[in-house]
This record gives C-alpha cells, structure tokens and sequence, in this order.
C-alpha cells in the first residue's frame, strides 16, 4: 500500500519536479501521466529502440507545433508518421500567420469576412491556401521530374523551407523519415496533384514509404512510439510494428471515449489484442489533451 502525498507548490516547481510528484499523489489522470513520463524516459534511455513519433495535423496549428520541433531538433525521435495536414501547416505558419480565436465565433460571418476557424485558432484564407500553393509551386518548379518517394519530397520541402521555426526543415536536416500515408489529403497533396496534371512524368510512389517502414521495424532490435490522437498516424504506425510482434513501449494520448469502436479510442491494450503491442510490453493510455500535456511529456524529457 503506497500512501498518497498532496503536490505542493511553492512558485519555483519546475516542470520536472511538478510531473514527479504526480507520481505519488494517486490522483487521476496526474499519476497516469507520472507513469507515461517515466515509461517515454525509459524508452528514450533503451538505446536499441527505434522510437517512432505519431500525431495528427491539428495541434501543427497551435503552439504545441513547438515542442514536436524541438523533440525533431534534439532527435528524440527516429521515425515521424502524420498526416498531409502537418505539411500544410508548417508552410503556413512558417510563411505567414494564424491567430487567437474563440469556439463560439460566428462561422457564417467568418466565411463572408474569408477567414478558417480550426478550434480556437483563426487563419485567414489568404494565409492558409494562397501561401501554400505560392511556395509549393515554387518548390516544387526547382524539383527534378523523376518517380520520388512522399519522404524524400517532404526532407526536399524542409530544405527548401531552410527555417528553423519549421518542423519540417529539423526532420530534413537530421535526416528523420516523416510519412504521410495519405500524402494527396491536404492543401499540400493538391498541389502535388495540380503539378503531376502539368508533369506526368512526374511520380510519388509511396511503395517507397512502405518499402523504408519495412526495413525500420524487421531490422530494429526493439521499437516504441509515443501516440498522439488516432486516425491514420496511429493506425500506420501499431500496423507496422506488428510485423514484428508489436511495439516494446507505447505510450498513447487521447480525448476519444472507448465504447464507440474508434482507432481514436481504443486503449494501448486493445492493440495486445492484435499482435500490434507487446503482451509484456510497457503501455499506457493517458486521457487529456495534447495541447497540454504533450509540451509539458516533452519537457520532462529535455
């Protein structure tokens, strides 16, 4: 029996200090979140794990785009599955600007004034499609007209982009594979198709993809992923790894509710079920999100 101690704070707790004592408070989501940061530690510390990073497009359009770049800057992770919004995004508002907005804006009168509500965050059109397609285009005029795999195109795009604000440009200049399974359903998939219409010649044969996910998982002596939300990100990345008897570690981060079905809100040992994670494999599902409590996972680790 482990007594539950109460956090104290004194106005100087650091977040490390703050996440430990989760630890032993018994509370809740805060002593889940204790164990989910001890077990991204330890399979951060395993150096013969290949750490794959998993998320959907949306939170690349809040702040919380900073801590994944800097998990990339400081190659916390080896591999990177996402989806084509992510791309869209980190052109955006490398490029241009998004800005603070409320869930209870009026969307007929944002649609009259050109302007996107995504959650709480506004993005005005002009900043979102017109700057996209502007810079795709002039990236996409200087590339050689050859078959090409989706990674190879997105390290091309974060050399192109060359800012160190991007998430893009860290996953090119340390050389992390970021997939998109479904590279043709976004702002940035478009302009691949809009450019293939004038180049045909021109090929993404995401074989290629599948092809260096293969050699990743049969050649890793062990794997783990830290799961950010569902949908493909999450499914691509427990699909592959259980070709190899499932992940080592899996720590998963999710608002979905269980009793529908989803991928989104199945539980890390839902997957035990389906070879996709480890019987005896370090797991957890941590409830919250993302936009809170993936920069303060992320810290506990830098």
């Amino acid at each position: 029996m482990k007594k539950v101690n109460d956090i104290s704070l004194d106005g100087k707790i650091k977040v490390k200090e703050l996440i430990d004592q989760f630890s032993s408070s018994g509370g809740f989501t805060a002593k889940k979140f204790s164990d989910a940061a001890e077990m991204l530690k330890k399979m951060e510390d395993d150096k013969g794990t290949v750490k794959f990073l998993s998320f959907p497009a949306d939170i690349i359009s809040t702040g919380t785009r900073g801590p994944i770049r800097d998990a990339l800057k400081n190659r916390l992770f080896d591999v990177v599955i996402t989806t084509c919004g992510t791309l869209d995004h980190d052109i955006a508002r490398t490029f241009s600007k998004y800005y603070h907005g409320s869930f209870d804006l009026d969307d007929v009168e944002l649609s009259k004034k050109g302007i996107y509500r995504l959650g709480n965050v506004v993005i005005p059109r002009d900043n979102y499609g017109k700057i996209i397609e502007e810079k795709m285009q002039e990236f996409l005029s200087g590339l050689e007209i050859k078959e090409w795999s989706a990674n190879d195109i997105i390290w091309e795009l974060g050399k192109f982009i060359n800012n160190e604000n991007s998430l893009l440009y860290w996953a090119y200049k340390n050389k992390i594979p970021v997939i998109v399974p479904g590279i043709t359903d976004g702002a940035v998939g478009s302009q691949l198709w809009t450019f293939w219409e004038m180049n045909k010649n021109f090929r993404i044969n995401i074989f290629l993809d599948e092809h260096l996910l293969s050699d990743i998982v049969f050649t890793a002596k062990k794997t783990g992923a830290l799961m950010i939300g569902g949908g493909i990100s999450k499914h691509h990345t427990i699909w592959w790894n259980q070709f190899r008897g499932g992940l080592d570690y899996a720590i998963y981060i999710t608002t979905a509710v269980e009793w529908d079905g989803s991928l989104s809100g199945a539980r890390t040992r839902e997957a035990i079920s389906w070879g996709k994670i480890k019987p005896r494999a370090n797991h957890i599902t941590v409830e919250g999100d993302a936009t809170i409590l993936l920069p303060m996972l992320l810290s506990y680790i830098l």
